[in-house]
């Protein structure tokens, strides 16, 4: 019996992460020279603890700290590590496991296996920091530390800084390392894209087995598991990027269903869309997803005006993507074709010029057009660099960035059409954007739900590569839902032209 995958997991080289150690170093070394300080010192990261389910012992599967993971690559909890600035060596420091380890949770592995594993120079025990810092420190006086220590503009919440027994022996600077090992995540190596595009290959592949195993009854929970079996199965993809949001009929329209008070557990039902949003990630880099389709297979004709809304904007948006290109410019590029569409459905009446200007898009699009997409789904540095503002018009202040696009970059695009009655209904009643609307169309949309069409693209030096594969197409969908074969066939990743 012929496999459901084309697809197996990728040998992932640790080299990777030594190349993003030696990103960093060349970014500091520069910062510090520039600034006039001395390159001596360490770079130093505390990786991720174990968390247990509230007061039990029950231990949550774990999950790298992000920033530590991307210089160290290390899976495992309860480690530091260190670049020395003046001598660019790498070190970690592993805790110290009881005797009872090995009863438990297995063998208790040498230090050795850790530096041959993670590529680094050398590797003690997690109670020797102080000491090896201050016998590896060449320069005068305490040494300095570069703490991370910055605000993640997602999430509104700060990085937590190193800490161990000894660290008051150290100078600890809060300030310097969070900025630039944040820019430096923003552009992916070619080693990083090919780990983007995995999971995207196998997120697709899952996407369209969703696809076709959709029958009106099932329950929405089924196709989250549907698309959790296959990425772990054929990609060994344990995690997925973050919580499943598998909305059908009017919850399409809930941007992020799928949480605990809405847990992906409504009936399929005759004649619902389908929004199912879902990424898997492996060795720690993520894809983000969205599929909206008919459940029955079959498009009727509004749902068909409102997917091909969306499926403008979508290629619209990728048509322009290059670098030194505006995001902002961009998510008024996806709103302004979605509200010509709906206009050429006869849903709106007047100038296009106008409903811009009244952020009439805001009310079908209320989310920003995309994000960037590493180690985190929502990858920072969208507003790291001085004048990349947060906007403040509706809309547009739901931007996760305003960046201008760079090569290397990922971003995610992913327009979307949406009935929200707490949004349409107090439009109709304002009097500046009232005139806009054809009530009577209109009305018949109410409870449709929504329609967002997700891919991930890597910026090249003249334009993007879609590393997304999913049926687009309304033709494309419909021949999938029936049986037709959809090829994931494997994207080569071409060289950037400049090394990172």
């Amino acid at each position: 019996m012929a496999s459901p995958s084309s697809l197996s997991p990728t040998d992932v080289p640790m080299e990777l992460h030594a190349l993003n150690r030696n990103k960093l170093l060349d970014s500091f070394r520069h910062h510090l020279s520039l600034s006039s300080r001395p390159l001596h010192g360490f770079v130093f990261l505390q990786g991720g603890e174990e968390q247990t389910r509230h007061c039990t012992d029950h231990i949550e599967l774990f999950r790298q700290e992000s920033y530590f993971v991307y210089l160290f690559g290390v899976k495992e909890p309860g480690f530091y590590g260190a670049i020395d600035i003046a001598s660019g060596e790498s070190m970690l420091f592993a805790p110290r496991l009881p005797a009872d380890y090995a009863v438990w949770l297995g063998e208790i592995k040498p230090l050795s296996h850790f530096k041959e594993r993670y590529m680094v120079s050398s590797v003690y025990y997690t109670d020797e920091i102080s000491k090896v810092l201050h016998d590896q420190y060449k320069g005068s006086g305490k040494p300095s530390l570069y703490l991370l220590h910055g605000l993640n503009t997602d999430s509104n919440n700060y990085s937590k800084p190193a800490d161990f027994e000894g660290i008051d022996n150290f100078v600890a600077d809060l300030n310097t390392l969070h900025p630039i090992l944040t820019e430096c995540r923003v552009v992916k190596s070619a080693l990083e894209l090919a780990l983007i595009q995995f999971a995207n290959d196998i997120s697709s592949e899952a996407h369209v087995e969703v696809m076709r195993k959709t029958k009106v009854g099932m329950k929405e929970y089924q196709l989250e598991s549907l698309f959790q079996h296959h990425t772990y199965m054929y990609g060994g993809c344990r995690h997925c990027s973050y919580t499943c949001i598998c909305a059908t009929g009017d919850s399409s329209a809930v941007l992020h269903y799928g949480h605990a008070a809405a847990p992906n557990d409504k009936t399929l039902e005759d004649g619902d869309m389908a929004l199912l949003d879902m990424g898997a990630e492996y060795h720690f880099y993520g894809s983000d997803i969205t599929c909206s389709f008919p459940v029955n297979g079959k498009f009727t004709t509004d749902q068909s005006i409102v997917y091909n809304a969306v499926l403008r904007a979508h290629d619209a948006v990728i048509s322009n993507l290059r670098p030194g290109v505006s995001w902002v410019d961009m998510h008024k590029l996806a709103e302004r074709t979605v509200l010509e569409s709906l206009k050429e459905e006869r849903l709106l009446f007047g100038e296009i010029d106008a409903m811009v200007n009244e952020r009439l898009g805001a009310v079908f699009m209320p989310h920003g057009l995309g994000h960037l997409l590493g180690i985190d789904t929502h990858d920072p540095g969208g507003y790291l660099q001085v004048g990349a503002e947060r906007p403040k018009e509706a809309g547009l202040k739901s931007l996760r960035t305003s960046r201008q696009l760079l090569e290397g970059m990922v971003i995610t695009v992913e327009p979307g059409c949406y009935f929200i009655d707490a949004l349409l209904l107090p439009a109709m009643e304002n009097t500046r954007t009232s005139k806009y609307f054809n009530r009577d169309q209109i009305s018949r949309f109410r409870g449709f739900g929504g329609v967002r069409i997700e891919s991930d693209v890597y910026v090249t030096c003249d334009g993007c590569v879609n590393m997304t594969k999913c049926p687009r197409e309304i033709n494309e969908i419909e021949a999938v839902m029936a049986g037709a074969p959809w090829p994931i066939n494997r994207t080569s990743i071409p060289s950037l032209s400049t090394k990172t």
